[in-house]
């Protein structure tokens, strides 16, 4: 936590050790990390002073968020949130065996795109027939999940580092494609346009092993930007 004095607080534990263990972040080492990423990078420290430690934006394991990761792929939040809830409604519970039931006209009507049907009816497929088991992703270091799910129909880096950051809680899973880290970073190192995600994945080296940490508190930032003079 930050306190009083706006200076991060200290931990006992070393980080290195923490960030090392095969676990997932909690709110503990969440902190400890903001702590460790402000003394580093004066843009961080500056978003963690005046917003604090960032939520930690976690989600359930299993097809169904897959599914909603997809569904946000390069669209906004809101509406990938409105076709979630609505094939929600029709399939309950959303599970791989329930989707593959829904005809694409109603995947339509809900709001999938024909390539996203298509993306999540292949996902569906390979849960269904064992060649996928989301399961055991908690089990496999970060490297060995990532690979797991990237070369799926419809999954890509970015989807599967938003799985292994926000569902498998990976302290430095870096989705290094996604539009609004890169917007935040514009903004806080002032630089003239969005960074590439080949400067991206560059500019998150300096953050690990907290790349994960660092992608939380520019989010924080990018949805509680500073006012305009």
């Amino acid at each position: 936590m930050f306190e009083g004095t706006g200076r991060p607080a200290r931990t006992e534990e070393p980080l290195e050790e923490i960030a090392a263990r095969p676990r997932p972040l909690t709110d503990a080492r969440l902190a400890a990390a903001v702590a460790q990423l402000a003394e580093r990078d004066p843009g961080l420290a500056a978003i963690a002073r005046r917003l604090g430690v960032p939520p930690m934006w976690s989600r359930d394991p299993g097809f169904g968020t897959l599914v909603h990761i997809i569904l946000e792929q390069q669209v906004s939040i809101a509406s990938a949130r409105a076709a979630y809830d609505r094939l929600r409604a029709v399939v309950d519970p959303l599970t791989p065996a329930g989707f593959l039931e829904v005809t694409d006209a109603e995947l339509l009507a809900i709001g999938f795109s024909r390539q996203k049907a298509r993306y999540v009816r292949c996902l569906a497929t390979d849960i269904v027939r064992g060649e996928l088991d989301l399961d055991t992703l908690v089990a496999l270091d970060d490297a060995a999940a990532h690979d797991a799910l990237v070369g799926r129909t419809g999954i890509g880096p970015w989807t599967a580092s938003i799985y292994l950051l926000m569902v498998l809680g990976r302290p430095d899973a870096w989705p290094a494609a996604d539009i609004a880290l890169a917007a935040a970073i514009k903004d806080i190192r002032r630089l003239d346009r969005r960074p590439t995600t080949a400067e991206m994945l560059a500019i998150g080296e300096a953050w690990r092993p907290w790349r994960a940490v660092a992608a939380r508190l520019l989010w924080h930032h990018y949805l509680n930007p500073l006012p305009r003079g």
